[in-house]
């Protein structure tokens, strides 16, 4: 079968809905997804992630399954070393969070004091529970580090939702600590990345990427990516955010 997992377009988080560029993007998205055969569409409860999807389904005539455990991480925040309050964990600074050699191992991320003093295990815990459970009515259920084949398919199924949880799925997915991803990989604003599964013997499938944050849509048409989710390309570079 294959995945398509779709970050939401360039948001506007005050009103937990899109900007105008996101708009255009969802356009652009719905013009990609609608020539494609989709089984079926999964969408987070957040608005955000539900105007994306909407003028994609209504292109094709679709309705989407909303799933809670697509939201973003909400509560899944940490007490950052440098600051006061507390932050969203993607937001950490690379000098602070590469110190501890476990945030580099996918059994051991969770373990520091900070990531015990957060709810960000138990949040991801709660998307690989979800994910596992939703490829188990696709026929691929989890068995250990691959997923046991009870019916083979080439189905297509989308799920459109956020940065943040996208990296908890792929992390689950490929076996890799969540920081690693949530740190070193960049999913712009209604980027599509592709995951295939892979039997390679009777029964025994595992998931693999074929592409990470493709934005061709955006680029075919002549909009450019947003910048949302990514810092500074160097310090000081005028409208591009430090922190």
């Amino acid at each position: 079968m294959q995945v398509l997992i779709i970050r939401h377009g360039d948001p506007d988080y005050s009103i937990d809905s899109l900007t105008e560029k996101g708009w255009r993007e969802a356009e652009l998205l719905a013009e990609r997804l609608s020539k494609l055969d989709i089984k079926a569409f999964y969408v987070s409860p957040l608005g955000r992630a539900k105007d994306t999807a909407s003028l994609t389904l209504k292109k094709m005539n679709r309705e989407a399954t909303e799933l809670p455990w697509m939201q973003e991480f909400f509560g899944a925040d940490i007490a950052r070393p440098d600051a006061d309050g507390r932050t969203i964990v993607w937001d950490w600074l690379p000098q602070d969070w590469t110190k501890e050699k476990n945030y580099y191992d996918k059994e051991k991320w969770a373990d520091s004091p900070i990531m015990q003093d957060s709810t960000v295990l138990k949040e991801y815990q709660w998307v690989a529970g979800g994910l596992d459970k939703l490829l188990a009515e696709y026929g691929y259920v989890r068995d250990g580090n691959y997923y046991r084949v009870e019916k083979a398919n080439a189905d297509r199924i989308v799920l459109i939702c956020h940065f943040g949880v996208e990296c908890v799925m792929l992390s689950h997915l490929l076996g890799i600590s969540p920081m690693v991803m949530w740190h070193g990989f960049c999913a712009a604003p209604t980027s599509v990345t592709t995951i295939n599964t892979e039997e390679r013997r009777k029964g025994i499938a595992s998931f693999r990427v074929s592409s990470f944050g493709d934005t061709s849509h955006l680029y075919a048409a002549g909009e450019p990516a947003s910048f949302h989710a990514r810092f500074c390309e160097f310090y000081g570079k005028e409208g591009e955010r430090t922190d």
